[in-house]
């Protein structure tokens, strides 16, 4: 529309506060293309069904983030990381900005470099905005918003540890032992308290202490665990097995596995679902996400989605399911409705970390 243009018949109240809007829309938009700024424009309409909000996904392939708008179903950005190459991503709680630490160019406690940093990407200008440096190769992985504090947690492997960072100042606030090698992934309860690692190569769990900084326990899973997640309240945790097709889950009362969910191939990526019912894990092997009945704890469906899924995210509001597919370049989108699998979205090479940012 021509904000210059005069409608052709005098409208009414309701036409001309819908044509006021339509019009600071446009200069909006043209205004921001002036100054180079692509606006961000993720926020639902009132009374509508889209998700208000972006997904953002960790491109390891090509060492980019994603920008994925889940309503039109396509990747609008891929801003460079500069960096070799992040793996997992976090968004910020206003979700303004995303979080990718720089891992490396390997696998875990495979040879390779070494990353030191954690790039932070503003989502409206669509550019790197800032760095923490960890002082030497520490591996950063997975990152963590803390529901309670604002801080960042980020899995430190090559130092055996969680690294706290406050995202105002992006300074380094503390450093939190797993006391164990290889601390993958996070899972932090809903109270922010505790946090529990997924350490693949021992293959065991640290129970950690965030507030007083230590080790409450370690649990001995398999030879080799992956990925980790919380049910909703917080009761079970659960790790995938990387020696035998099966889920361990783990009652966090006890600190220790209550049994093993088993499974059509070896398990990674995991979410609940926020009504606490279901579990998704991703099967890659099987090009499956299965989906676990969290009262019998049992597999009691099974979809198929495209090649390698990773990591598995659900949507805040529980209608969707998106997954990570790797080999594919594909984000699999899950209806949980009526357990469909949709049309998938085109990512980067390498799809694996996903987050959700939420709309203003």
């Amino acid at each position: 529309m021509n904000p210059e243009t005069p409608p052709k018949q005098q409208p009414g109240c309701a036409q001309y506060n819908s044509l006021l809007a339509e019009t600071a829309l446009s200069w909006l938009l043209l205004g921001a293309a002036g100054l180079g700024i692509a606006p961000v424009l993720h926020a639902a309409e009132p009374g509508s069904s889209k998700p208000a909000g972006l997904l953002l996904v960790a491109n390891k392939g090509d060492r980019t983030l994603g920008i994925v708008d889940p309503a039109a179903g396509r990747q609008i950005a891929a801003v460079q990381e500069d960096g070799v190459t992040g793996h997992e991503v976090a968004a910020s709680s206003d979700g303004k900005l995303a979080f990718v630490p720089i891992y490396g160019n390997s696998g875990v406690g495979s040879p390779g470099t070494d990353g030191r940093i954690l790039r932070v990407i503003d989502l409206a200008t669509r550019r790197v905005s800032g760095t923490v440096d960890f002082g030497k190769g520490a591996r950063p992985h997975c990152a963590v918003m803390g529901p309670r504090n604002g801080l960042l947690y980020v899995t430190t492997e090559l130092q055996n540890s969680i690294t706290v960072i406050d995202p105002r100042t992006l300074t380094i606030v503390q450093t939190i032992p797993t006391g164990q090698p290889e601390s993958h992934m996070l899972a932090i309860t809903r109270d922010g308290r505790r946090g529990y690692t997924s350490n693949v190569g021992p293959g065991t769990v640290s129970v950690v202490d965030l507030e007083a900084k230590k080790v409450l326990a370690v649990l001995a899973i398999s030879g080799r665990a992956q990925r980790i997640s919380l049910s909703v309240d917080d009761r079970w945790v659960f790790t995938a097995d990387q020696t035998k097709p099966q889920l361990a889950v783990i009652d966090t009362a006890a600190n220790q596995v209550k049994t093993w969910v088993p499974l059509p191939g070896l398990g990674y990526g995991t979410a609940p679902t926020p009504d606490g019912r279901w579990l998704l894990v991703a099967v890659p092997a099987a090009r499956q996400v299965v989906v676990v009945d969290l009262e019998s704890l049992k597999v009691v469906r099974a979809l198929d989605v495209p090649p390698a899924p990773q990591e598995v995210l659900v949507r805040p509001d529980g209608a969707t399911a998106y997954v990570s597919c790797d080999a594919s370049a594909q984000v699999a989108v899950i209806d949980l409705k009526d357990w469909k699998v949709e049309k998938p979205i085109a990512a980067g090479s390498g799809a694996d970390g996903l987050a959700w940012a939420k709309a203003d």
